[in-house]
């Protein structure tokens, strides 16, 4: 009996179901002295530490260097390389005094190889000088990116006590950048054969979640560091669902930034997705209509619902479960038409179908021939009665 009893219990310790695994829903522990995480389409922060923080951003500053280059440069125009670019300091691409490059080509110098003097190229051609450059690029992070908390010095990021940025600028600032296809294909370059005129090699992008250790879905990412900014990275990742932005800053050691950055992804893509609202979807406020201008996108916990409330000025709030609002959206007024009102349409549709019939003299015409030919065809046959009887 005892035998039975203890095989009865081995066999169902056995076979007891196991609980299917559930993303945990606690953010990650992150050690870089700032960090954020943001969904590209919709902007919205999904994780925040120290993100509004000014700091210094190293080399993640040719982020900003390389989409002011491409949106405000003609990216064919060569480039003449100046003795204060080859001799600027820190991580190169080797330039020459004098030697001739594309711009493009410096910009891919610049992202993937990380190229300071490359940074200064780019500078003295769009601008004249360095500070010059920067007074442009400042004004251009402001008025055209919309981001508040930066002021660069320089192309580069190299170490300047006004230097600075914060991890939610960076954010921003890369996902306006990830919406231009040339940035995005040079981002996401992770290597690219370098023909240069004393210096010919392999450029390789230095972050390792494009290499030697392959994030899925990854597309694309800049990494940086000076003493006085610590270890800095910006990272992109694409999947089905969910396109995600990370950026963290000032981290001590080079593996504790790609650990961060790697916990906030897993983070991200285990607890959210993103939805969207299409272009031109209309919504009735009494008797007030409204339309989406844009697809409209919004980012949520998974199995989550998600409820919309449009208000009397036209503003389309997206609301969890809580109450939070996750995003809000003004929609374009539709203005009335008198042709909609329904009186107007029957009103129009009458006229339709009298001008059909009246409208023009081939109408009239044909109308004419009708009638002349049923009285002829009514006399005909009155005749014909009549010879019968």
């Amino acid at each position: 009996m005892t035998v039975i009893i203890t095989t009865i219990l081995a066999l169902n310790i056995m076979f007891v179901p196991k609980a299917l695994s559930s993303p945990d829903t606690n953010p990650p522990l992150v050690n870089s002295e700032a960090a954020i995480m943001i969904d590209s389409d919709s902007g919205t922060a999904l994780y925040e530490k120290n993100a509004t923080a000014q700091m210094y951003p190293a080399s993640l500053t040719k982020i900003a260097t390389a989409i002011f280059a491409i949106e405000s440069g003609k990216l064919d125009s060569v480039v003449t390389v100046s003795r204060n670019a080859r001799e600027t300091e820190g991580t190169r691409v080797y330039l020459e005094e004098g030697e001739k490059v594309p711009l493009k080509k410096l910009i891919q110098g610049l992202l993937i190889n990380s190229g300071n003097d490359a940074g200064v190229a780019i500078a003295e051609h769009m601008s004249g000088s360095v500070e010059a450059f920067s007074a442009e690029i400042n004004d251009y992070l402001e008025n055209v990116v919309g981001i508040e908390n930066t002021h660069l010095e320089n192309p580069h990021g190299l170490y300047d006590p006004d230097h600075v940025t914060t991890a939610e600028d960076l954010a921003k600032l890369t996902q306006y950048a990830m919406n231009n296809e040339i940035f995005r294909e040079i981002f996401g370059t992770k290597e690219l054969k370098w023909n240069g005129e004393k210096w010919d090699t392999l450029l390789i992008t230095h972050h390792k979640l494009m290499r030697e250790m392959p994030y899925e879905g990854i597309t694309g990412g800049k990494t940086g560091f000076v003493s006085q900014s610590g270890f800095t990275l910006a990272t992109t990742v694409d999947r089905e669902d969910l396109s995600l932005i990370v950026i963290t800053l000032n981290s001590n050691m080079q593996k504790v930034a790609y650990k961060d950055t790697t916990s906030l992804l897993d983070f991200g893509f285990e607890n959210f997705k993103t939805g969207s609202i299409s272009e031109g979807i209309t919504f009735m406020v009494g008797d007030q209509e409204y339309r989406t201008p844009e697809e409209l996108f919004f980012t949520h916990t998974k199995n989550e619902q998600v409820n919309k409330e449009i208000t009397e000025d036209g503003d389309l709030k997206l609301i969890d479960q809580d109450g939070t609002v996750l995003n809000s959206y003004h929609l374009d007024t539709v203005k009335k038409d008198k042709r909609d009102d329904p009186k107007m349409t029957m009103s129009k549709s009458q006229d339709v179908q009298t001008s059909s019939l009246f409208g023009d003299d081939f109408s009239k015409l044909i109308l004419v021939v009708v009638i002349l030919t049923i009285g002829i065809v009514g006399i005909i046959y009155r005749q014909v009665r009549k010879s019968e009887e």
